[in-house]
């Protein structure tokens, strides 16, 4: 297996890279250990004391608990991994609090954390806005969770594709219609001849417009080499969540491991 950064964008929490050597299963195994077991902090229990605003207190319960939080995995435990065995404690859960009677838009960067390493990824988020007079006040528990129980806790959207192989012959070497289809600019036609731009190449989507355009074109996928693109919602950054995954698969073949023996 061989592990190479195409592309990364710190600020919108983005990464792609290639990953040469593994097939289908592999691939999409990795997608799913990060987005369901890769686990992030979310709010998960909610006392509304006072709330006069038009939403509903379910409602404003719902928009609090989607709200990304910054994730410190080293300070806190899953609860079912927790020595406490899920009841509570300062390593599996954090409180959070919001006490305002001003009016306007209130923001998830006014819930005050605890933790400092544990906060709202998105400041200005609104969450309910308040007219005059109105008071919006809460008590919540943020806990460690996995996107296999509740879309809240997925840290990314993770999505992969086959790494493209296109081959030109005959006619299609002269053809100017596929570098005009393309939608990603993977051709270039420059003095009557066709070529792949290879900078662009891993653009390439395979939706063949390219194909149908001139004949004499080839593009397929490869089975063994296959590009990752990793979106953060802010929880975390994409290499602890790729860290993660793999900690927490070889742990899983580990324990398969002694269960059969």
């Amino acid at each position: 297996m061989d592990i190479s950064v195409l592309d990364k964008d710190k600020e919108k929490g983005k990464i792609s890279f290639l990953v040469k050597g593994i097939n289908a299963t592999i691939a999409n195994t990795i997608r799913r250990m990060i987005v369901e077991e890769v686990p992030t902090m979310a709010i998960e229990d909610i006392e509304l004391k006072e709330n006069d605003s038009a939403l509903y207190d379910e409602i404003v319960a719902h928009r609090i608990g989607l709200i990304p939080l910054s994730t410190d995995l080293k300070s806190y435990n899953l609860p079912a991994e927790c020595k406490c065995k899920g009841k509570g404690c300062a390593r599996c859960q954090l409180k959070m609090t919001l006490k305002t009677k001003s009016s306007g838009i209130i923001n998830a960067g006014d819930i005050k954390s605890r933790d400092p390493k544990v906060k709202p990824v998105y400041p200005q988020m609104p969450i309910v806005k308040l007219l005059k007079g109105q008071k919006l006040e809460f008590e919540a528990t943020a806990v460690l969770g996995q996107g296999k129980d509740h879309a809240k806790w997925i840290p990314a959207l993770v999505y992969y594709k086959s790494y493209p192989q296109i081959e030109i012959s005959g006619k299609a070497a002269s053809c100017e219609k596929a570098a005009k289809s393309c939608p990603v600019s993977v051709f270039d036609f420059n003095n009557n001849k066709l070529a792949v731009n290879n900078k662009n190449l891993t653009k390439c989507h395979l939706c063949k417009a390219c194909v149908d355009a001139c004949e004499g074109i080839k593009v397929i996928g490869s089975k063994t080499d296959f590009i990752f693109t990793i979106e953060s919602w802010g929880q975390l950054d994409p290499k602890d969540m790729v860290k993660e995954a793999v900690d927490r698969l070889v742990k899983k073949c580990d324990d398969f491991t002694k269960a059969i023996k």
